[in-house]
């Protein structure tokens, strides 16, 4: 049975509403935002709710997932004012791919026109992996008659039109669950979006898109990688551990409950050590001790080496991912961390210590009516969501939609991939 086993109607007159959903590990946050006069969007309605149905990205138990999700949107929806029936959807697990192909068109001498870009944009089903669907479809650069770095071809001379294509995608059978717990929320996927594109849409200066950047986010059970060069998102990578994983750390090592691990790594964690650690001691209740006389005193310093290496290592997963991929140097040394997990103390000297770059912590850009709670880096993939929505409002479908299948239905989606990239 649906959320409260009662059906959504879409509310008249609702067509300048947007919509979004961020669905992470530890949370799933609703934002709804109003297109005012001159395109500018405010938000009116947001809420964020405690997710216990994901794991790593990836759905795990459908009923509170659908509960998780049912809840953000229903106190969103009361904030508005508003009942909402369609939805971006951030993608963070589902093991993304991220692959260029190159692609050629013979076009006979004459000017490109649109229908000669919906040719090169003919994705042949055999560029995804086996079991996977279509997220973006991202064109990096043109070419004409071999010339290459043609931002937007249309009107020119040429006996061959090139074009590069980044093709991102995911499992299917992870979109698939996360539709189907949104649709049991007799809600509409109008779209999904990577969570690394999301967040650098949020937190990237125009400079840091255009000569070369790298966005790590970093939430509670995955890290999304994304690189960005000349405004395009040219990579697209995850990785299943986040800051969830740091708390089972922490209660494991001191044998803390995993409430006391997370309050332990908010208020006294750190991913560097300080020669004061040794000397300052925190209070580590035991599992199952009732009485506050039986808390463990710990050295600082204990919390910091049980964090540190966990850390170190996503970072170095981080690195090793990227030097893999080729696009270590398109990225420059330009590092932006965000995500919930990024907020932790010296985590940008270490990063910068692994990385071997310039590392800044990235909050999401100003937005009317978002609340002070909410504009913090946790937030960022639900900030550029709206962001993203807010840019394109007017044709969602620059991104696949679930309904279409692994391949099928491309061809009408390639007009929106070409308003939203040219």
């Amino acid at each position: 049975m649906g959320f409260y086993g009662r059906k959504r109607a879409r509310s008249k007159g609702n067509g300048d509403l947007l919509a979004v959903l961020d669905v992470g590990t530890t949370k799933v946050a609703c934002f709804i935002g109003r297109v005012a006069e001159g395109g500018r969007v405010r938000i009116i309605g947001l809420s964020h709710q405690v997710n216990r149905g994901v794991k790593a990205g990836s759905i795990v138990d459908m009923e509170a997932a659908e509960a998780a999700i049912g809840s953000a949107v229903t106190a969103a929806e009361d904030m508005a004012g508003e009942t909402i029936h369609g939805l971006l959807v951030s993608m963070a697990g589902g093991h993304p791919s991220s692959r260029t192909v190159g692609i050629e068109v013979d076009i006979a001498g004459h000017a490109v026109s649109d229908a000669d870009i919906r040719q090169a944009l003919k994705i042949d089903p055999d560029d995804l992996p086996d079991d996977s669907e279509l997220v973006h479809a991202i064109p990096v650069t043109y070419a004409l008659d071999g010339n290459r770095g043609i931002r937007d071809p249309r009107g020119m001379f040429g006996d061959t039109l090139g074009l590069e294509l980044h093709l991102v995608s995911t499992a299917s059978g992870a979109m698939r669950n996360l539709a189907t717990c949104i649709q049991r929320c007799h809600l509409q996927v109008d779209a999904f979006v990577t969570a690394p594109y999301a967040s650098g849409l949020a937190c990237l200066v125009e400079d840091e898109m255009q000569l070369g950047a790298t966005v790590i986010d970093l939430g509670g059970g995955t890290t999304s990688v994304g690189v960005f060069f000349d405004g395009r998102l040219v990579f697209v990578d995850s990785l299943p551990v986040g800051g969830a994983h740091v708390t089972n750390d922490i209660a494991r090592g001191l044998t803390t409950s995993i409430t006391a691990a997370e309050r332990l790594k908010t208020f006294y964690g750190s991913a560097v050590t300080s020669p004061a650690d040794d000397r300052e001691l925190i209070d580590v209740p035991l599992i199952g001790e009732r009485d506050p006389d039986q808390s463990n005193h710990v050295p600082k310093s204990l919390l910091t080496g049980i964090i540190q290496p966990r850390l170190e290592e996503v970072f170095e997963l981080v690195r090793s991912r990227l030097e893999a991929s080729g696009f270590h140097r398109v990225a420059g040394r330009r590092v932006v961390l965000t995500g919930g997990a990024s907020q932790m103390q010296g985590i940008q000297e270490l990063a910068r210590t692994v990385l071997d770059k310039q590392v800044r912590l990235g909050r999401p850009r100003t937005m009317p009516g978002l609340a002070e709670a909410t504009s913090g880096p946790a937030f960022s993939a639900a900030v550029g969501l709206l962001a993203h929505a807010d840019r394109h409002y007017a044709d969602m479908a620059v991104v696949s939609r679930l309904e279409d299948g692994p391949a099928g239905g491309l061809l009408g989606r390639l007009g929106g991939w070409i308003r939203e990239y040219l």
